[in-house]
């Protein structure tokens, strides 16, 4: 969305509150492959409510994953979300886009909750074929000081910041190239991190609504922690499937069940809300993506609660995945999680 720089190839670098991912993308014979791929874990204080409280531990974990992975590419593309972030549809009167950029600033400020000179703006027009009294418009405002926070931690790190993007769309560009929707297709893509999810409600193309909720998969490694007295690394394993020590099944399961009861609710009321304000608009299916994507039992619950397909968004159904070994191993273990990133990666490629 907010543009800053350009570079023929972008990284995409997904800052998240439990690891960065980085990848980058190229193309050969019109085909898209994952060129270059890294994922790098941070302790649970450096990210927190998707604001970034340690820079010098983030932009170090940047460096490191540049430099194991062979990454040359210094244009980054970054993506941010959280309460700092406002998404909203808007209807104006006609006008063109150039029209539009210019008034903007003024439309936003009736719509946002901050002070307008505190905020960036961008805008994306949703029917620009339709002739109609009214124009559909997406309005995007972030505080400064939230972007401020990322791009600064990108030049501590030596990266230029090319792209900073918002996660839901990021989330949407991914989900765009690799299932090329129908235009009538109308599905939900939930993307469950570690302390935020966003839900991003699309039909074909054009997002209808979007919302981050303040729940995510460390509600679940806190609870498996406490339950049973655990490490904060064998409560994550545990999260995610992988057996750890003598902990049953049976001893799990309920902890889990508990925390997906929350996550659901969640769901829950963003979906109720938006029927409320979207008439005659269904969702048909869900795609969940995210570190978090992988907790047993989850799929099953949405599945369950909403009668609908659910299905683990898959990042690379259409792009060929790395040849080195090791970057592959990691796209194996939890492809859900590179979502964002590939989404904010494939913005090197505009005439997608």
């Amino acid at each position: 969305m907010f543009g800053i720089g350009s570079g023929k190839s972008i990284v995409g670098l997904d800052i998240g509150s439990s690891c960065i991912k980085a990848i980058e993308l190229k193309r050969s014979k019109g085909e898209i492959m994952v060129s270059h791929l890294g994922v790098e874990p941070l302790a649970s204080d450096i990210v927190v409510d998707s604001m970034i409280v340690d820079s010098g531990s983030v932009s170090s974990a940047i460096s490191k994953i540049f430099g194991e992975h062979a990454i040359k590419t210094k244009s980054v593309a970054t993506s941010v979300s959280g309460h700092s972030v406002i998404v909203k549809k808007i209807s104006v009167q006609p006008m063109s886009e150039g029209e539009l950029a210019e008034s903007i600033t003024t439309e936003a400020a009736q719509h946002i909750p901050f002070d307008i000179a505190d905020v960036n703006v961008d805008f994306d027009i949703l029917n620009p074929d339709d002739t109609g009294p009214q124009m559909d418009v997406l309005l995007v405002a972030v505080k400064k000081d939230k972007i401020l926070n990322y791009t600064n931690v990108l030049s501590l790190a030596g990266k230029s910041p090319a792209v900073v993007d918002i996660d839901a769309f990021a989330l949407q560009n991914c989900y765009e190239y690799n299932y090329q929707p129908h235009h009538d297709t109308t599905v939900a893509l939930l993307n469950l991190g570690a302390s935020v999810m966003n839900i991003n409600i699309v039909k074909g193309t054009t997002p209808l609504f979007t919302r981050d909720v303040s729940v995510g998969g460390n509600q679940y490694t806190d609870s498996l922690q406490k339950e049973l007295d655990l490490s904060f690394d064998d409560a994550e394993s545990l999260k995610l499937g992988r057996k750890v020590g003598t902990v049953s099944e049976d001893a799990k399961l309920p902890i889990l069940q508990q925390v997906t009861e929350i996550i659901v609710l969640e769901i829950q009321k963003t979906f109720d809300f938006f029927r409320a304000t979207a008439s005659g608009e269904h969702i048909e299916r869900i795609y969940l993506a995210g570190g978090s994507s992988r907790v047993p039992g989850l799929v099953e619950a949405l599945r369950q609660e909403f009668s609908l397909p659910v299905e683990v968004l898959n990042p690379f159904q259409r792009i060929i995945p790395p040849a080195d070994s090791m970057e592959h191993d990691i796209l194996e273990q939890n492809p859900g999680q590179l979502a964002v990133a590939v989404g904010l990666a494939l913005r090197s490629f505009e005439d997608l």
